[in-house]
């Protein structure tokens, strides 16, 4: 008998937690094409950050990354986003690299709002000895990258193609020592 009554337990708690996720609209996940419905992508931007910084010796890898907002055009909270970046020199076939972030996760985007900047950055990029050399080096080659999202229990849907700018988001900081006395003369 107290098998039976343990086992009735189970089940009704099993019963009331499935109820109490339904009404929350934690079960609920978008299909695709609801997902493709829901989203519009704002404030794009494209530029290289840094990934590693040594003054010495010298040593800069600077790496593709793009940011952008996701406006929620539907009429449902949108909840359990996840954004999945390729990146890529253009005209190659290997990936140079990838991000994979859950940016919309506990608080939902609602209707008609947009979520904070969600930053995607490949995690291979490119290497020099410091910001001049990149912004010279002729043989820097355009990158692209190319975005996906994903809902729980959703396919991947492709958002677009962006090409990354050449915009380097990384100062370096100004020389210490011999060296900073040396230009203060000229």
């Amino acid at each position: 008998m107290k098998k039976w009554s343990f086992v009735l337990v189970i089940v009704i708690l099993g019963v009331i937690v499935a109820f109490v996720f339904q009404i929350t609209g934690l079960w609920k996940t978008m299909s695709h094409q609801e997902l493709e419905k829901s989203i519009e992508i704002l404030d794009v931007e494209t530029k290289w950050v840094k990934k590693i910084y040594i003054p010495w010796p010298p040593k800069l890898t600077l790496v593709p990354a793009i940011s952008f907002r996701v406006k929620n055009i539907s009429d449902k909270p949108m909840r359990y986003v996840y954004f999945n970046a390729n990146f890529k020199f253009r005209g190659d076939r290997e990936n140079l690299g990838d991000s994979f972030l859950a940016a919309i996760r506990g608080d939902p985007v609602m209707p008609g709002e947009t979520s904070d900047p969600i930053l995607l950055k490949s995690n291979y990029g490119a290497e020099g000895k410091n910001v001049a050399s990149f912004k010279t080096n002729p043989q820097w080659k355009v990158a692209v990258v190319e975005i996906f999202a994903k809902s729980q229990g959703s396919q991947y849907i492709k958002l677009g193609n962006w090409q990354i700018s050449r915009k380097i988001d990384f100062k370096e900081p100004e020389p210490v020592g011999p060296e900073k006395k040396e230009e203060e003369k000229k």
